[in-house]
């Protein structure tokens, strides 16, 4: 099963990404297979560090701003308990992780990742419509360069009436900021 979050990583310096991503759950989250696309800051830093921290969120906002570089303010954070790495004060739960393996023979490497600790910070009290939206939205805008930017357009003008319809300020903020994203994102 994927499960959608974020995913924050240190570089060599000790700088914090914070990233999206989807990684494949094992079990009960004993294991994550992570898939960045390379090269990414992620992927940079996942291979270096061989470490990172999974959070399951709740709040699509984060997700939207850094799937499109726009997250302007690094989120909160404490250090990891296990790994050299920062766990996100806003999470329900987060995973810290250790790379295990890594293979780069595709542009989307595959790195099997061992989960070394766990925690809660709140329950996951669930996605409306809008918020899977939103969801579908960061993940297509990242898709920019695999997809036209008309069949991108088309996809989030599907999406648009659910949030419309069921979203509030925090997801109609989102799904405009994605889409405005895309409208300028100059065809390669």
């Amino acid at each position: 099963m994927i499960v959608e979050g974020i995913v924050t990583s240190l570089d060599a310096a000790g700088h914090l990404n914070v990233a999206p991503m989807g990684p494949i759950v094992v079990g009960d989250f004993a294991s994550l297979l992570l898939r960045p696309f390379q090269p990414s800051t992620t992927f940079n830093n996942l291979a270096a560090t061989r470490c990172g921290v999974f959070h399951v969120v709740d709040q699509v906002e984060i997700i939207a701003q850094a799937a499109i570089g726009r997250l302007s303010v690094l989120p909160a954070v404490e250090r990891a308990v296990k790994i050299d790495g920062f766990v996100l004060n806003n999470c329900c739960r987060w995973f810290e992780f250790t790379v295990d393996s890594v293979d780069e023979s595709d542009a989307r490497s595959r790195m099997l990742s061992t989960v070394v600790h766990r925690g809660e910070r709140r329950p996951f009290l669930g996605f409306n419509r809008a918020r899977h939206a939103v969801l579908e939205a960061a993940i297509l805008a990242t898709r920019l360069h695999l997809l036209s930017r008309q069949h991108v357009l088309d996809m989030m003008s599907f999406l648009e009436p659910a949030v419309e319809k069921t979203g509030g300020h925090a997801e109609k903020s989102a799904f405009a900021m994605l889409k405005e994203f895309v409208l300028r994102h100059e065809p390669v």
